[in-house]
């Protein structure tokens, strides 16, 4: 599903280049549980945002699906973000002025899906995960838990093929977290290709696999 072969981001310095990732060469397949691990400062969140084409400032090969995204220009890397990949963050990046509900459609209306249908998706993925009296809440008004499983929920309403999280349970007490986790196991279990970026052991235990980094390397 995914094969990266050398991939290198570095930003220019004084005299020279200072490199966030080194020649990262790895394979994912599909139904993966991948781990991406490491100390601040390894280049954990750099790696996951340029899976998620959320980055297209680096070097190297890039081969999704029979997709090359490095060949790609920006608008064809949006187009396949858009197609594969559903992107959950730490700090949950939820519109504050939209309702859960609406939150919820942004996805699918970006994908062209008539308004009746998105409606019928978003009902069955508020019952999905059990947000249904929440629907017509703000973000605001749900606790940390409730506004990472809104976020998880966003980013897998259009079936993505990968679902990519950094720190995921990052702002989330224990129990919480364990929460999340268990929503990600199920989903792999369901199919979806996961990789997450985490500080934390047992996180990871969800996983199959751990890439460790450190200084930009695979290690």
């Amino acid at each position: 599903m995914i094969s990266l072969r050398n991939v290198e981001k570095s930003y220019p310095i004084a005299g020279g280049q200072s490199f966030v990732l080194r020649q990262i060469t790895a394979d994912i397949a599909a139904g993966e549980f991948v781990t991406i691990m490491g100390p601040s400062g390894a280049g954990k969140s750099t790696l996951l945002a340029i899976l998620g084409m959320l980055d297209g400032a680096w070097t190297g090969e890039y081969q999704l699906f029979d997709h090359a995204v490095h060949k790609l220009d920006t608008k064809r890397r949006v187009a396949l973000h858009k197609q594969y990949v559903g992107f959950v963050f730490q700090q949950y990046h939820l519109l504050d002025d939209l309702t859960v509900a609406e939150n919820l459609d942004i996805p699918l209306s970006y994908r062209d899906v008539r308004k009746s249908e998105r409606q019928a998706v978003v009902a069955d993925t508020l019952d999905r995960f059990g947000m249904v009296a929440k629907k017509d809440l703000y973000p605001r008004q749900l606790s940390g838990g409730q506004q990472q499983l809104v976020a998880v929920a966003r980013a897998v309403i259009h079936q993505p093929s990968i679902l990519l999280a950094d720190e995921p349970t990052g702002n989330l007490h224990s129990a919480q977290g364990a929460e999340i986790m268990e929503l990600f196991t199920k989903l792999n279990k369901q199919g979806t290709t996961i990789v997450q970026v985490t500080h934390s052991e047992v996180n990871a235990a969800y996983g199959n696999r751990i890439i460790n980094l450190r200084d930009g390397w695979i290690v």
